[in-house]
């Protein structure tokens, strides 16, 4: 793609999110997810390759009908209740409707089905954005309007989302596929505390967005896109597929990486809201995640020839990793003892 009109696009990109994380107003918060909308589809579509256009095409519908959908609910609490602003949706239809428009731009069960197709179908520096900075904008209108939103229907929504993310990520061998029900896993994790602790919803954004760029970005160094790709990867840098094995584990939530701090904070919130039985079940269905989160891991390092997988080996080069992939590997798996530090700022 032409740089310039790279460029545009990653500045349209940024220029959306802002206006939709700053506005206060429903129309504001509306052009800025559109302007997102138009701004990603060409950089899904650049490979022009027809699964590319095909997933440029689901993701454009997808988005239209959510953004629709948000349209619908503001109109609606307007019609009865005279307000424009975020924060002053108070009417209960409005919010449905609002969680299930969410809950389509977000990907969240049961309006999933189009992020695993996407990701696959786009090149991995464009699933990154989708899988972070593309969920910003979403997450920052439920935090705005976190007080009057379904306490119930959000909870059902995180339970199933982190069941059938942990489950269909299972028998997946394609790498972004696995992403994609990772993140739609996460995103169970943010829904379900949204309403009684916003803040730790946003936390646990933040350190997911940073493990999976971290994840992301070192699969494009490495060039890997399959399980067996990856086996045979560990030959061309073998310290980064180290790390990678640290960031995966601290994706899965397993103590003492950064990945355990929200879980950990979230868990311990819902049993101060007497949600036991929910902080239980959401931790039993993390452990699917932690599966296909074990099986990358023992793919990226654990697993040495000869093996089964007619693939030629890779050579090993002398191609430095970048600072940013070490910087972030190490915020990805060091963060967890300086938690109390980050609950202050956050």
């Amino acid at each position: 793609m032409n740089p310039q009109a790279n460029l545009i696009f990653i500045t349209s990109l940024l220029l959306g999110t802002t206006i939709t994380i700053s506005s206060n107003h429903w129309i504001m918060a509306w052009t800025g997810l559109e302007i997102n909308t138009l701004a990603i589809l060409p950089l899904i579509s650049k490979s022009h390759h027809p699964r590319a256009i095909e997933a440029a095409t689901k993701y454009f519908l997808t988005q239209a009908a959510a953004s629709a959908l948000v349209l619908f609910s503001s109109m609606t609490n307007a019609w009865h209740t005279g307000q424009w602003d975020i924060t002053q949706l108070t009417h209960p239809t409005s919010s449905l409707i609002l969680t299930s428009a969410i809950a389509m731009k977000l990907g969240l069960v049961p309006f999933h089905f189009w992020f695993p197709e996407v990701l696959q179908g786009s090149p991995l520096t464009t699933g990154l954005l989708l899988s972070t900075i593309m969920k910003l904008p979403p997450i920052t209108l439920l935090y705005m309007t976190s007080p009057s939103l379904n306490p119930t229907l959000l909870t059902i929504l995180a339970i199933l989302s982190t069941a059938l993310g942990g489950w269909m990520g299972l028998n997946q061998t394609q790498i972004r596929k696995i992403l994609a029900f990772s993140s739609i896993s996460h995103l169970g994790w943010m829904a379900i505390i949204i309403i009684y602790n916003p803040k730790l919803t946003l936390l646990n954004f933040y350190l997911y967005a940073l493990m999976t760029a971290t994840v992301f970005l070192t699969l494009n160094t490495i060039k890997v896109l399959k399980l067996s790709t990856l086996m045979t990867a560990w030959t061309k840098i073998p310290s980064l597929n180290a790390m990678l094995l640290l960031t995966l584990l601290s994706l899965a939530g397993l103590p003492p990486l950064t990945g355990f701090l929200p879980k950990w904070l979230i868990i311990q919130e819902l049993t101060k809201q007497d949600m036991a039985p929910a902080a239980t079940l959401i931790s039993l269905l993390s452990l699917l995640s932690l599966f296909f989160y074990l099986r990358l891991a023992y793919c990226t390092t654990i697993t040495l020839p000869p093996h089964t997988t007619n693939h030629m080996k890779q050579w090993r080069t002398n191609k430095s990793t970048s600072m940013a992939i070490a910087i972030l590997t190490t915020m990805s798996v060091m963060l967890l003892p300086i938690s109390p530090m980050i609950l202050t700022i956050v």
